[in-house]
């Protein structure tokens, strides 16, 4: 078969960036508001890695590599990855290449139970998971609500499931915006403001296993659905007459999108612009089959989000800004710029 004009080769794509992902994991360890020299960072590495001991005098600056920054770093690259291959999956389920992992409203249901942890105190008897859980469970009654609203004696059509999510999404925004307004103290306020603009503070090796599990379980479902999305993206009657179910299809993808979704806002907050982008740069990249975009799009994502995790971190430093609003800095003009090049790709001429 003849490779697409101007579409790069996937092997040699997913080698460079699983090289650029290392050395960006890498990066993100080294760099910070401590500075700790490069030959020390590798030195606590391998002791870590290796259960190595370390003298009494380097007990501060392993604690912040091992402790913090790596979770961090590697949490990040889960997330990216998770938001990327969740974005592909929701612009062929809606067929619309605008839509994004929170175009259902699972993020911003998430959000109503993260603030009520942050805000209100809730499920305080759960500890140090109570954030996490209770934005998960929220992001699944979203999900359940979405679900029950948007179906039809059709299905679950793409229109119906971008309407339902987005008015659904407007709803518990201003749920989320009345609990921010009625917070009695104001370092509440703010920790629920880094929250949904997004922050990976929070990360610690005890939240990154179920993130991981879930974003490759996900990644590894979709790839094996890959024929039926390209089929499902020519259109509902065009995936019938391919032996596609679309109803059915487009339910098993929003199951899908909902867990992944639901799990990594759970960690991380509710991180934008990646699951719109980098979808787009890896057609761009690869072409629009999905075999092919799905695996480039998570080790991009992975990588955008490392380093706008960086840039958060470095720009105001000690101060943290949310990596949300790195994310939306950066790729808003690179997305604008990627547009006006490659218009026929978004609907242009």
């Amino acid at each position: 078969m003849r490779r697409h004009p101007g579409r790069t080769p996937v092997p040699p794509t997913v080698g460079a960036l699983g090289l650029l992902l290392l050395v960006s994991l890498v990066g993100g360890v080294g760099l910070g508001a401590a500075g700790i020299g490069w030959g020390e960072v590798f030195r606590f590495l391998w002791a870590g890695a290796t259960g190595g001991t370390v003298r009494a005098e380097d007990a501060a600056p392993y604690t912040i590599v091992w402790e913090i920054r790596l979770p961090r770093v590697l949490l990040g690259a889960v997330v990216g990855a998770g938001l990327a291959t969740v974005g592909v999956a929701v612009q062929a389920m809606v067929r619309n290449a605008l839509a994004d992992p929170f175009v259902l409203g699972i993020s911003s249901g998430a959000a109503v139970g993260a603030n009520a942890v942050i805000l209100l105190g809730a499920f305080a008897g759960l500890g140090v998971w109570a954030l996490s859980a209770s934005a998960f469970g929220s992001a699944l009654a979203a999900m359940a609500l979405v679900y029950a609203v948007a179906r039809s004696p059709h299905g679950l059509t793409p229109l119906r499931l971008i309407l339902t999510g987005t008015a659904l999404a407007y709803g518990f925004e201003a749920v989320t915006t009345v609990m921010v307004f009625g917070a009695a103290r104001g370092e509440a306020a703010w920790s629920a403001m880094m929250w949904l603009l997004g922050s990976l503070g929070g990360a610690t090796w005890a939240r990154i296993p179920l993130a991981a599990v879930t974003v490759a379980a996900g990644w590894a479902w979709l790839r094996l659905r890959a024929e039926a999305l390209n089929a499902l993206a020519m259109g509902d009657e065009t995936s019938a007459a391919l032996g596609v179910r679309p109803a059915r299809l487009r339910r098993e993808l929003f199951l899908v999108t909902a867990a992944v979704t639901g799990t990594v806002v759970a960690v991380s907050g509710a991180v934008g612009f990646v699951g719109l982008m980098v979808p787009h740069l890896a057609r761009m990249a690869v072409g629009a089959d999905h075999r092919r975009v799905l695996a480039v799009a998570p080790l991009a994502g992975a990588v955008l989000l490392v380093w706008a995790d960086v840039l958060s971190r470095l720009l105001l430093a000690p101060a943290e800004l949310p990596v949300g609003v790195i994310t939306a800095v950066v790729g808003v003009p690179a997305f604008l710029l990627l547009m006006r090049r490659a218009g026929h790709a978004f609907g242009g001429r």
